[in-house]
């Protein structure tokens, strides 16, 4: 049964590289694996059991006698439910940012990025096309704020070929913003709720070489733009009644919003409760303030709120294929598939760099965030106070290493190619971009980033260890 569930997830992940080419969405594959996964592990649950976790059923069944119903009991509570929770934290927390956006979105917060992005100079439309990309993706998950960024986008840009090169520099700019703060991607969330980083040593040792990622290609993909970009004519934004949202309620609603997601690594540092509590508790305080200020237009008989539907449904697919994943490389990882992977990787590479580089690599073809979480998977967190621990291993301990470069070549090279992450499917989608135009523009530049980021990295970790 082992090999059979072995063969199956590495058939999902077939199917996930080649969305593009199957037309099957890559969420439904990624649950249908999942779920087959474990179901498939049930049925043969009595082995499992007894191989791997026969002292803590032993605990369990007490004075019971031995059934099967007591293996799958054993099973739901004490190996099923220790992944789920982990998997439910981030999933309510990523639903909790999917509704601050869209009260963002409501109250016209992302209209200021617009204003910024419109100038007839290349250079200053392409630089805060990717510094609002990069800040905006350090706050929100990366797909996200790839969708809102599409969004100015298309409301500036006439010609379609300007479209695809700026969208490039958005996929590329919300990949590198994610990956240096640990509430701006899902793999980074994820890294840092199993306790492998901590949000300050993560965001300091990530920042430079993730704008150096960001810069590098932007700069490239900008000479290749004429000096004066085609733009649509400005317009006012209607939100269900002919009054604009005012400046102040604007301002005041998105400091309350980004302000508050920056508070919960401190919400959770204090209290211990999970991230998505404290990304709750600025929901609740945003969605109140937005009730008090908006008071007479909810009131009214004209509604002034249009949800986004494009933006909450690419947000939910994200997070059904992220649940998927996560259910799959559970089921990996009980089966002992992981750690296998992890004594060959030990024995035939042994060095984090390489692995980095592996990983970067094959990320650009499957999705950076199915191949990160099983990165992330392969080794626990190690103690850095062991007696006899290698410089090798000291790279898996908190803050080690290891955890900040498979996240950064993941979230970096994912990029290499359209179908790496979210964000270049869904440029893929708006602008009908190629996969053969992408690699021919935008692949190198992106490949000379990626090492530029490694090189940068190094150094600061060499001079400062």
């Amino acid at each position: 049964m082992t090999i059979a569930i072995i063969v199956l997830m590495l058939l999902g992940y077939v199917l996930i590289c080649t969305e593009h080419i199957t037309r099957i969405n890559k969420a439904t594959v990624a649950l249908f694996c999942g779920v087959s996964g474990w179901v498939m592990y049930v049925c043969v649950g009595p082995y499992y059991i007894e191989v791997l976790h026969d002292a803590g059923f032993q605990e369990f069944l007490g004075s019971q006698s031995y059934s099967l119903r007591a293996v799958n009991e054993y099973i739901s509570q004490h190996v099923f439910t220790k992944h789920m929770i982990q998997l439910a934290n981030i999933v309510l927390y990523l639903l909790a940012t999917m509704a601050i956006v869209d009260v963002l979105n409501n109250n016209g917060c992302f209209d200021f990025v617009t204003k910024l992005c419109r100038s007839r100079s290349t250079w200053v439309t392409v630089t805060m096309f990717a510094l609002c990309s990069f800040l905006l993706s350090a706050n929100l998950d990366n797909l996200t704020s790839a969708v809102v960024m599409f969004m100015v986008m298309n409301q500036l840009l006439i010609d379609h070929r300007q479209r695809m090169l700026v969208g490039a520099i958005i996929v590329i700019a919300t990949n590198c913003g994610g990956c240096f703060t640990v509430i701006g991607d899902v793999t980074s969330l994820l890294v840092w709720t199993r306790g492998a980083v901590t949000p300050t040593n993560y965001t300091a040792a990530l920042v430079l070489p993730a704008l150096f990622a960001t810069i590098i290609p932007t700069f490239l993909i900008g000479r290749m733009l004429p000096s004066h970009l085609d733009l649509k004519r400005s317009s006012v934004v209607f939100r269900g009644d002919d009054a604009d949202v005012r400046l102040w309620q604007q301002q005041l609603m998105l400091w309350l919003g980004m302000g508050g997601l920056w508070f919960v690594p401190t919400f959770y540092r204090l209290t211990k409760l999970p991230p998505f509590l404290g990304a709750l508790c600025v929901l609740g305080v945003l969605w109140v303030v937005n009730e008090i200020i908006n008071r007479k237009r909810i009131l009214s008989d004209q509604p002034f709120t249009r949800p986004n539907r494009s933006l909450q449904y690419e947000v939910m697919q994200m997070i059904m294929f992220f649940l998927g994943v996560g259910l799959s490389v559970d089921i990996l990882i009980e089966v002992g598939a992981m750690n296998y992977v992890a004594y060959w990787c030990d024995q035939y590479i042994h060095n984090i760099y390489i692995l980095s580089l592996v990983l970067g690599a094959v990320s650009s073809v499957m999705d950076n965030v199915a191949l990160v979480i099983t990165g992330i998977s392969i080794y626990p967190v190690l103690d850095g106070n062991t007696p006899g621990m290698t410089e090798y291993m000291q790279s898996f301990v908190e803050n080690g290493e290891y955890w900040h470069l498979i996240t950064l070549s993941g979230c970096v090279a994912g990029c290499l190619l359209p179908i790496g992450n979210t964000a270049g499917y869904a440029l893929m989608k708006s602008e009908d971009v190629t996969i053969w135009w992408y690699i021919k523009h935008i692949t190198a530049k992106v490949l000379l980033g990626w090492f530029c980021a490694l090189g940068v990295y190094f150094l600061v970790d060499y001079f400062l260890r």
